[in-house]
């Protein structure tokens, strides 16, 4: 497979929403009745420009073809009151495409985030995820994360 991890552009934006939309889809609609699938496709373009001129954010897109079978978009963090030492990057949306999927693609948009977020000074990493997306926690665990917290919701 030819892929390549590329820091999104104004080029990749289109397929990066797209990716997003296809997560949104996918997670979202499966778990949260509540979602506004519509977002991406809306208010998603608007978004994604802000943060590829925002040095605290990444967005990372997995190309095959021209295609794009996944993406990744990240934050830094810190100052929190109760840690105001504590630097976090927070792995705010992630998606490989199915087709794409235990092929190595997002072991490398984990690893391309961690290293971004390692040379901004990242010592704590977090994501969200689904708690009945046991496939997306399975891998998250494989690449290091582990519950810190629990949120209970009800409807």
């Amino acid at each position: 497979m030819n892929m390549a991890i590329v820091v999104a552009g104004p080029a990749q934006l289109p397929g990066l929403v797209d990716s997003v939309h296809a997560l949104f889809a996918e997670d979202g609609g499966r778990h949260d009745h509540r979602m506004d699938l519509g977002w991406p496709r809306r208010d998603g373009p608007r978004y994604y420009s802000t943060l590829l001129a925002d040095d605290t954010a990444l967005c990372l897109v997995a190309q095959q073809e021209n295609a794009v079978v996944g993406h990744l978009v990240g934050r830094i963090g810190g100052g929190e009151p109760l840690r105001p030492d504590a630097v976090t990057a927070v792995l705010e949306s992630m998606r490989v495409a199915p087709e794409a999927r235990g092929s190595g693609v997002g072991s490398a948009l984990v690893a391309r985030f961690d290293s971004w977020a390692g040379k901004r000074g990242a010592r704590h990493f977090s994501v969200t995820a689904y708690s009945a997306n046991d496939s997306a926690i399975a891998f998250y665990r494989r690449h290091g994360f582990r519950e810190m917290s629990v949120t209970l919701a009800r409807a």
